[in-house]
């Protein structure tokens, strides 16, 4: 019974993932969306094994060509400079899922929470300026980098962190996981 009521988490949370991809607010280089949560969420109540399960199966369908991403899907999707930003989320997942683990109390959770997105934008920008500037050839500014895919969408990745560990901490407390 908990093995199936574990697989069904991770599989809501998968469909979270697809689902909260087209939730979006379009902005100049990058859409956000509400994946940070859902991340957060995942790592927070699944942990870190199961969580990185989730997100790598979410990965996954996405590779294959279903489009669960932002901006579509398939295996080209590896050459959009956004996708950096899916791989972090893998990353993001497993720290914030180990750190939970310790202990389950709000103040934990927010702290495990920002430092899974400090490994989203630490992933995310580094393969946002690699592919664009030596795959796409576009000489993009670090000032720029740094406004759009880091300050422009920083206030509510924090804000998705302060939600994430708010309903986390009750979620955990009710599912038992």
């Amino acid at each position: 019974m908990k093995r199936t009521k574990e697989m069904c988490l991770c599989a809501l949370f998968t469909a979270l993932m697809c689902a909260s991809a087209y939730i979006k607010i379009p902005t100049p280089l990058l859409p956000i969306t509400l994946q940070t949560l859902f991340v957060s969420l995942a790592g927070l109540i699944l942990g870190s094994r199961k969580g990185f399960l989730s997100v790598a199966v979410y990965v996954f369908i996405g590779l294959t060509g279903i489009p669960v991403f932002a901006e579509g899907g398939g295996l080209s999707y590896v050459l959009k400079p956004s996708f950096g930003y899916i791989v972090g989320f893998i990353l993001s997942v497993f720290i914030t899922g180990k750190l939970a683990e310790k202990k389950c109390n709000y103040k934990n959770f927010l702290l495990s929470s920002l430092a899974g997105m400090i490994a989203v934008y630490a992933v995310g920008i580094v393969y946002y300026y690699l592919i664009s500037t030596l795959y796409l050839g576009n000489q993009i500014e670090i000032k720029n980098l740094f406004i759009y895919c880091f300050l422009l969408t920083l206030p509510g990745d924090i804000l998705m962190c302060v939600l994430a560990s708010t309903v986390g901490k009750r979620l955990k407390n009710a599912i038992k996981v």
